[in-house]
């Protein structure tokens, strides 16, 4: 009870009151502003504390800071990664189309070798598109775009810009199978254009390989000869190249020898090919290199 009351005492009438502390320091606030507004004293005193407090405020803004920084580098970041992928798309499209060009410029370089080569045939050609190459060991076959609706039949010869390439084996409306010259059963009347010797070439299943066999041990015929169609038969046209002789196999004593022959005709890269109609000269009055009718007339 005594301490009680000595502590109501001391609040009562030994220390201010909150009220009172708050009036004080009211007044305080009331005089600095008084004073800073009349005087520079306490702007300057402002300024000082202001500057030791500025690390503080940095420190305090630091983490808002950092979060829109690395926000706006994300967002950067972001919009580079689209452009870089939308500048990729574009090089893609603009490389797909330079190839495409590239290529659309090679298969027309392809075709005026084609069409340069046909004044050489002296007959009516068709160009015609591969759609199929068999190069089995056993068989070398070849199917055309071109059939029996173009006028395309059995026996007809097929070459490319360089040489013969083969001829018709079966047709149908739209399209037509053809063997190839490096077929092992197939065979080619021809002659060396050096000497005009005739003989056979055969097939070997090689596509890079043809045969001269029972070649006369005596014959005129050296590495290097080019080797043509010599137009027995009435078959392939006379004089269109087929390969040059590149190897001769001589057997002591005997007295044949077989020679090697490389075809010229592209017989596994060729796309466009020419359907030969021998013996068929053209009008005197047609123009060379001529089309009609999807037939190229020289």
């Amino acid at each position: 009870m005594v301490e009680s009351g000595h502590n109501s005492d001391t609040t009562s009438g030994g220390s201010p009151s909150g009220a009172l502390r708050l009036a004080l320091y009211a007044a305080l606030a009331v005089a600095l502003m008084v004073t800073d507004h009349h005087s520079r004293y306490l702007r300057e005193v402002r300024g000082h504390l202001t500057a030791l407090t500025y690390p503080l405020l940095k420190l305090v803004q630091w983490p808002g800071a950092s979060g829109r920084w690395l926000s706006a580098q994300l967002a950067d970041r972001s919009e580079r990664d689209r452009r870089v992928r939308e500048l990729e798309e574009r090089w893609l499209v603009s490389q797909s189309r330079i190839n495409r060009v590239a290529a659309l410029e090679a298969e027309n370089q392809r075709l005026r070798q084609l069409l340069g080569s046909s004044p050489r045939l002296g007959d009516r050609v068709l160009v015609a598109e591969l759609l199929d190459v068999d190069l089995d060991p056993f068989t070398h076959r070849m199917v055309v775009d071109r059939g029996s609706n173009d006028g395309v039949f059995a026996g007809q010869p097929v070459a490319d810009a360089r040489g013969i390439m083969g001829q018709i084996e079966l047709t149908s409306a739209i399209s037509a199978n053809a063997v190839l010259i490096s077929d092992p059963n197939h065979a080619i009347p021809v002659s060396i254009n050096r000497t005009g010797m005739r003989t056979i070439a055969y097939g070997t299943g090689q596509i890079d390989r043809l045969e001269l066999r029972d070649v006369a041990a005596s014959a005129d015929i050296e590495p290097g000869d080019l080797v043509v169609t010599s137009g027995l038969g009435n078959r392939f046209p006379t004089g269109f190249p087929v390969g040059t002789v590149t190897s001769i196999e001589n057997q002591p004593g005997a007295p044949f020898r077989t020679v090697s022959i490389t075809p010229l005709a592209e017989l596994d890269r060729a796309r466009q090919v020419l359907l030969v109609w021998p013996g068929t000269e053209p009008p005197e009055d047609e123009e060379p290199e001529q089309i009609a009718d999807g037939a190229l007339t020289p």
